[in-house]
C-alpha cells in the first residue's frame, strides 16, 4: 500500500524513501538539514550574487562573452536570461536543437533574445544519431529515457565555453523548484559511461557527431585545469516560479507551456505519459514537493493538482503519433518498448566506480590541507 508524506507529496514510487515517527519523508530532512544550506533567498544571497557576478566580469573582462548562458525557452532559463541582463552580464547564449522543440519554445527564445539583444548561437544535433541514440535508450528500457537530450545540452555548453576562453557557465537549475528528487528515479545525465555502454549494446550506428563529456573532463579537467565554474544564479535570490512567469509575460511577451518542461515534446511525453505507465514514476511530485518545503504552493494544492490528469486521451494520441513518426516506428513498436520488462541505469556499466574513488581521494586531500575542495564545475 503507498504511503505520502505528511509534509509534502513524495509517496513509496520512490523505492528509497524513508519516514519518521511523524510520517515526515527523508526528501524534507534532507532539504532541513543539508540543501538548504546551498539556498540563499535573502539579503545573504545578494552579497553572495552581487560577488559572483564581479568576479564573472573580472574573468571575463578581455573577452568578448564573459560567460556562457543555456536557454530552453522554458521559464527558468528565460527568466534568468533577463535577471543576466540587468545584472551588466554579457553571456553568449547558446540554444542546443535536439529535435523536438515545440514551436512555442523558439517563439519564446528569440522573445528572450531580442528584448535581451543577445547573441545566439543555435547547436543543432546530427538528428540520425539522435534518433539512434533514443531509440537505444528506449530498446534499454531505463527510466531516464531524457539522457540524450540533456547530456548533449551540458556537454555543449562545456565545449562552446572552452572554444571561446569562457570560464563561467549559467544555469537556471535551482533549489527553488528542483530541491527534491528520488536518486533511486535516475542516474546521472552527465555519465557518459553508462550511455555509451547502452548505445553500444542497442545502437545501430556510431556517434561521429554527438560529443559527449568524459569523467575526466567533467570532474577534474574543467573545474581544476580550466578554471571553470557552472554557476547556478536563481540560488541567490527569492525565485517565485508564478512571479517568474508573470513578469516574463509582461515584459516579454513570453508565453506558458501548461506544464513543466513543455517546451520539448519528447520531454512532455516522456515525462507525463512513459515515466508514470512504465514506472509509475510522477515527476509532479517532486517538482510539487520541492515548491511546497520552499513555501511556493501549499501540500492542499498540491493533493489537489495531483488529482488531475495527466494527459487528455486525443491529446496524447496525437503525441504519441508525433512521437513514433519522428523516430520512424509504427505504433506496435512503441507499446512493445512500452510493454518491455524495465531496467535500471545501473544494469549497464557506470561512473558510479570512479566517482566512490574521487571522493575517497577529495576526503584525503581535504583532511591533509584542512580545506574544501570541489572535485566537479
Amino acid at each position: 500500500m503507498s504511503k505520502i508524506c505528511s509534509r509534502c507529496v513524495m509517496d513509496t514510487s520512490d523505492p528509497d524513501i524513508s519516514f519518521n515517527s511523524e510520517g515526515i519523508c527523508n526528501h524534507c530532512i534532507e532539504f532541513d538539514t543539508v540543501t538548504r544550506k546551498h539556498w540563499f533567498p535573502d539579503d545573504e544571497g545578494r552579497r553572495r550574487l552581487a560577488a559572483i557576478v564581479e568576479d564573472i566580469k573580472a574573468a571575463g573582462s578581455k573577452q568578448e562573452y564573459d560567460c556562457i548562458l543555456g536557454l530552453s525557452g522554458g521559464v527558468d532559463s528565460s527568466y534568468l536570461a533577463i535577471k543576466v541582463r540587468e545584472w551588466g552580464l554579457r553571456p553568449l547564449v547558446v540554444h542546443v536543437d535536439a529535435g523536438w522543440n515545440s514551436e512555442l519554445a523558439v517563439a519564446n527564445i528569440e522573445n528572450v533574445v531580442k528584448h535581451c539583444a543577445y547573441d545566439l548561437h543555435t547547436h543543432v544535433v546530427d538528428w540520425e544519431e539522435m534518433k539512434d541514440l533514443h531509440l537505444a535508450y528506449l530498446r534499454a528500457g531505463i527510466a531516464n529515457q531524457d539522457v540524450p537530450q540533456d547530456h548533449i545540452f551540458f556537454a555543449s555548453l562545456y565545449h562552446f565555453a572552452t572554444s571561446n576562453g569562457i570560464r563561467y557557465i549559467l544555469s537556471g537549475g535551482n533549489i527553488a523548484t528542483e530541491g527534491i528528487f528520488p536518486r533511486a528515479w535516475h542516474g546521472s545525465a552527465m555519465d557518459a559511461v553508462n550511455l555509451k555502454a547502452i548505445h553500444l549494446k542497442y545502437g545501430q550506428k556510431p556517434l561521429r557527431n554527438y560529443k559527449t563529456i568524459s569523467f575526466f573532463d567533467y570532474y577534474l579537467w574543467y573545474p581544476f585545469v580550466k578554471k571553470m565554474r557552472t554557476v547556478r544564479p536563481l540560488n541567490y535570490m527569492y525565485y517565485d516560479k508564478t512571479q517568474a512567469v508573470k513578469e516574463l509575460e509582461r515584459t516579454i511577451g513570453w508565453r506558458a507551456y501548461g506544464r513543466k518542461h513543455g517546451e520539448s515534446l519528447f520531454t512532455k511525453l516522456f515525462q507525463n505519459y512513459y515515466l508514470p505507465e512504465k514506472f509509475g514514476y510522477d515527476k509532479r511530485r517532486p517538482h510539487f514537493s520541492s515548491l511546497i518545503v520552499s513555501g511556493q504552493m501549499t501540500r492542499e494544492e498540491a493533493l489537489e493538482k495531483l488529482n488531475e490528469p495527466l494527459y487528455d486521451a486525443q491529446e496524447l494520441e496525437i503525441d504519441i503519433a508525433y512521437f513514433c513518426k519522428k523516430l520512424r516506428i509504427t505504433r506496435e513498436q512503441f507499446t512493445e518498448f512500452m510493454n518491455a520488462h524495465p531496467h535500471h541505469h545501473t544494469d549497464f556499466p557506470t561512473w558510479d566506480g570512479r566517482y566512490r574513488w574521487l571522493k575517497r581521494v577529495q576526503s584525503i586531500v581535504e583532511k591533509i590541507t584542512g580545506k574544501r575542495v570541489n572535485v566537479y564545475s
